[in-house]
C-alpha cells in the first residue's frame, strides 16, 4: 500500500491504572526504542491539582500535550523511534500528539473500571489518587476505527498484553506490504 508511513513513534494509551507504563516500558525495551513517560511533562500545577483531587481540564492540559509533541518531534529529528506512555484520553489529545505526523499509531489498553479500581488501590508513590478515576472515565473518549488504533482488554499480566501488542503490530505490519 502506498502512502504507508512506517510507525516511529507508539502511544499506548488509556486511564489510570491500565498499565500504560508498565506495557509501554515493556514495548520499548522488546523493540529497542525510546521510553517517554507523559507524566514526566506535567507542570507542578498541574501535579498539584491531581494530588488535591482536582480534575485537569483542557485548558491544564494544552501546554503539557504541547511539550510532549515537541519531545517527540525532538526524537524524530534526532532519528530514533519512541513508545510514549500517555492517557491521550480525547481525540483532540491525540490529535496534538499526532500533528501532522504519520507515523504515530495509538494502542488502546481497554480495562474495566472494577480491575482499574484494584490496581489503583495497589499502587503508591504516584500523584493521581483514586479518587480521580472516574472524571478520567468521563473525559475518555474511545479511539474509533477512523483513528486506526490498537485496541486490546489489559486485564492481565503485562507480558499477555505486550504479546497481545506485538502481534497487533505484526499483523498490521504485514498486512501493510505490497503485494510480492
Amino acid at each position: 500500500m502506498s502512502g504507508v508511513s512506517p510507525v516511529r513513534v507508539l502511544v499506548v494509551m488509556g486511564v489510570s491504572g491500565a498499565g500504560k507504563s508498565t506495557v509501554g516500558m515493556l514495548l520499548a525495551r522488546r523493540l529497542g526504542w525510546e521510553f517517554v513517560e507523559a507524566d514526566d511533562f506535567h507542570s507542578a500545577h498541574n501535579i498539584a491539582l491531581m494530588k488535591a483531587g482536582h480534575p485537569l481540564t483542557d485548558a491544564d492540559r494544552a501546554p503539557w500535550l504541547q511539550a510532549i509533541a515537541a519531545h517527540l518531534d525532538e526524537l524524530r529529528r534526532a532519528r530514533k523511534c519512541a513508545v510514549l506512555a500517555c492517557s491521550a484520553l480525547k481525540k483532540s489529545y491525540r490529535d496534538i500528539l499526532r500533528g501532522s505526523h504519520r507515523d504515530v499509531r495509538f494502542v488502546y489498553l481497554k480495562v474495566e473500571r472494577d480491575v482499574l479500581v484494584r490496581r489503583l488501590k495497589e499502587r503508591h508513590g504516584h500523584f493521581m489518587p483514586l479518587a480521580l478515576l472516574d472524571s478520567q472515565l468521563a473525559t475518555l473518549e474511545e479511539p474509533t476505527a477512523a483513528e486506526d488504533a490498537i485496541i486490546l482488554p489489559a486485564t492481565g499480566h503485562p507480558d499477555t498484553t505486550l504479546s497481545a501488542v506485538l502481534q497487533a503490530l505484526s499483523f498490521l505490519e504485514n498486512s501493510a506490504s505490497p503485494p510480492r
